[in-house]
């Protein structure tokens, strides 16, 4: 079934504030095997200008993917996400995540597309600070897979 073309456009509202922690960050940079210890030294971190240690840019993900469950979870857009890959991400930083941010998430539907019987989805995540100051906007494309054929 193909989503309902009428959601683009649609944004969500803002998600719960996310308190993005020291540790989580240096177990981020870890996993993903980050060295730099503007990850994981706030001396360092400071002596770069930084109030505390910063995430490497691909940790905003994991708050923007939760955020997107909005999206993917609405019945009313139709999509099935037992059949869901990740398709593409990309970020536009404004500053840094740093810990100690409290950040949100408002996630709008940018786009719908079929292509060879796939449904792809867009997603564009604005994450702002507690102060409502813009720090990231994540785009998220999503291709839900065409249904096999018996």
């Amino acid at each position: 079934m193909a989503l309902d073309q009428s959601f683009v456009g649609r944004t969500y509202p803002p998600t719960e504030p996310y308190e993005v922690g020291r540790e989580k960050i240096r177990e981020f940079a870890e996993a993903v095997g980050e060295t730099n210890p503007v990850y994981t030294d706030p001396e360092a971190a400071k002596a770069l200008g930084h109030p505390d240690v910063i995430a490497p840019p691909t940790f905003v993900f994991s708050i923007t993917f939760r955020a997107a469950g909005q999206v993917v979870q609405d019945p009313r857009l139709g999509l099935d996400y037992s059949r869901v890959v990740h398709g593409d991400q990309k970020f536009a930083y404004a500053r840094p995540v740093r810990a100690g941010d409290r950040l949100t998430v408002t996630s709008t539907i940018e786009a719908i597309k079929s292509l060879a019987g796939n449904d792809i989805l867009d997603v564009r995540g604005e994450v702002h600070d507690e102060t409502g100051e813009r720090v990231v906007t994540a785009w998220t494309k999503l291709v839900a897979r065409a249904a096999e054929e018996a």
